[in-house]
């Protein structure tokens, strides 16, 4: 793993802190997902929902003057959430065998780094921050599927640690676009460790 630059601290976040942080790190979230700012007032109210969730856990990385550059945080999944339902209904649809990974697993919600601080490890060194001490079996999140026009760090990245397809082009009740589900067991290997498959 490539260490992040000294001058980035990473850091976990109470939900309050978070909440304090919202506006900022709604910021990150659309600069680094190239949506419209118009979707921060659209989203705040479900991040500051999901603070009260089971399990929740948020990390974040500062600049030298304490700026959020980058942020992840993610839950306990479970039936009833709307994540959970959406996935199960698309592997109960394609890939029923998947059914396994949604018995006790941890939803990455969100990781993003704006993209000036992209390609020095960060986004690797907040997701094992984040992923520390998890009680889950495993980890499971969403991303979109690859795009010869967007740049897909991210992609590399969870290859990297040793997830796995979990579902393909899914499509998920108000979106078009077709997302990936991807997962692997938990813990994450060290760096210099050989990933897992399957948990």
């Amino acid at each position: 793993m490539t260490a992040a630059p000294p001058r980035i601290r990473v850091v976990r976040f109470t939900p309050s802190e978070l909440v304090d942080r919202l506006a900022e790190a709604l910021g990150v979230y659309v600069t680094a997902m190239r949506y419209p700012r118009s979707a921060i007032r659209q989203r705040a109210p479900l991040w500051r929902e999901h603070t009260f969730r089971p399990g929740w856990r948020a990390v974040g990385a500062l600049d030298e003057r304490n700026v959020l550059v980058g942020l992840g945080y993610g839950y306990r999944g479970a039936r009833g959430q709307w994540w959970h339902e959406e996935v199960r209904r698309g592997l109960l649809d394609a890939s029923p065998n998947g059914l396994p990974w949604l018995a006790d697993y941890f939803e990455l919600t969100e990781l993003h780094v704006l993209p000036r601080s992209q390609g020095a490890g960060l986004g690797e060194q907040l997701l094992r921050t984040l992923l520390a001490g998890c009680e889950q079996a495993s980890v499971l999140l969403s991303t979109p599927e690859l795009d010869p026009a967007r740049p897909a760090r991210a992609w590399r990245l969870y290859r990297r640690l040793g997830f796995v397809d979990v579902l393909r082009e899914h499509r998920f009740a108000g979106d078009p676009r077709p997302f990936a589900v991807l997962g692997r067991s938990l813990p994450l290997p060290g760096p210099d460790l050989p990933p897992l498959g399957h948990p």
